[in-house]
């Protein structure tokens, strides 16, 4: 029995671990030359670190990226509207939320798999189902075959694309820019994640490691396109915002419009389900697509432990799907929410983020959130 995940991105390669220690045989493909992060920073909250705890890697999450004490929403001068604290969580769980890059984090989940179960400049192109599974077809014109297989391509994932039915992509007006750079923050912005809002616009930061800052600046679309100097968004905003961008080399930054997939009711079809943006592809307002992707992995892990194959890809969904949607439709509503242009709006928003919302709805929400689902 082999069991093909293809994706080499954080949900494949937690999906792979988990498997890995579930004594199950498998093979990551991977369409890259090299297994390396797209992307920049990327926060790991509290549920994605239980399940690292689970598979033994969060101490190297510790070592590697930088702790989160709160996160904070504010105007575009950094004048509080809504904190946070996630002390409550720490109590609760013994784990704190950790900012990493994603380099890192690719590094320490590539370690923990190991290289002999994945191969690299493998693109999948196409596949066909056989009497015993399936065979996969490759760019380069190389062909495997495999029992069963994990989809864990990304958004535009080839797998959901060629097996199922549903992938109607949703574009959410937004255009994001995003970078690393090294940088002094002020002492009180070293362990907080601060997301501004101003004017249809947001600019956040976070510190990934001691001497890296990880930024992001997002717009309506209507407001200029991604070929625009970014440079002139950071205006309204506080200085540091200005600083953070402009201290960051131009091909350093990425850029693209956001993108989310319309929630799909079918995650597993006969040998095959899909795990990560291929199954929910989530706008990033919530911080929650890597953990999600995460999460997948443990729920199929713990399954695939527990049942044979077939009996955890078919449980697999019915454990994970209804708090994924939950989250790809308040991730879309928040980013809405968020991205209002009009003085009014903005000002009743703002008076009930920062005067109508009791610390107890921020704590109910989290809690939610940081819940994983059970395995039975």
């Amino acid at each position: 029995m082999k069991i093909a995940i293809i994706g080499g991105g954080v949900g494949g390669l937690t999906t792979a671990l988990a498997l890995k220690k579930a004594g199950v045989n498998f093979k990551l493909y991977e369409a890259a030359p090299e297994i390396k992060a797209v992307g920049a920073g990327i926060i790991m909250a509290n549920n994605a670190l239980q399940v690292f705890r689970k598979l033994g890697i969060h101490e190297k999450i510790y070592a590697k990226g930088n702790r989160i004490d709160a996160m904070d929403i504010t105007k575009g001068n950094f004048s509080p509207l809504s904190s946070i604290r996630l002390d409550v969580f720490v109590e609760k769980y013994g784990l704190q939320n950790h900012a990493i890059h994603r380099a890192d984090l690719h590094t320490i989940l590539v370690e923990a798999v190991g290289e002999e179960h994945i191969e690299i400049n493998r693109r999948l192109t196409d596949i066909q189902k056989k009497e015993n599974g399936y065979q996969l077809s490759f760019e380069e014109g190389t062909e495997e075959t495999a029992n069963f297989i994990i989809g864990a391509d990304g958004i535009r994932s080839v797998v959901r694309q060629k097996l199922y039915d549903e992938n109607e992509y949703r574009n959410s007006g937004q255009l994001c820019w995003r970078g690393v750079v090294e940088f002094d923050l002020p002492s009180e912005y070293q362990h907080r994640l601060i997301e501004a809002w101003s004017g249809g616009k947001r600019f956040g930061f976070v510190r990934i490691s001691e001497k890296k800052v990880y930024w992001y600046l997002l717009i309506n679309d209507n407001l200029g396109d991604l070929d625009a100097d970014h440079h002139v968004f950071t205006k309204g905003f506080h200085p540091i915002a200005e600083q953070l961008v402009w201290a960051t080399p131009q091909e350093k930054v990425i850029k693209a419009k956001l993108y989310d997939v319309k929630p799909i009711r079918i995650w597993q079809k006969e040998n095959t389900c899909l795990v990560g943006d291929a199954a929910h592809a989530m706008t990033p307002n919530l911080g929650q697509g890597a953990c999600q992707a995460i999460e997948d992995a443990y729920v199929l892990g713990g399954l695939v432990a527990k049942y044979n194959v077939m009996e955890a890809f078919v449980k697999y969904p019915e454990v994970r799907r209804a708090k994924a949607t939950s989250v790809v439709n308040r991730s879309w509503k928040f980013g809405k929410i968020a991205h209002l242009n009009h003085p009014l709006a903005e000002g009743i928003r703002n008076s009930i983020l920062k005067y109508a919302t009791p610390r107890r709805m921020n704590k109910k929400m989290m809690d939610k959130l940081f819940t994983l689902d059970k395995i039975s």
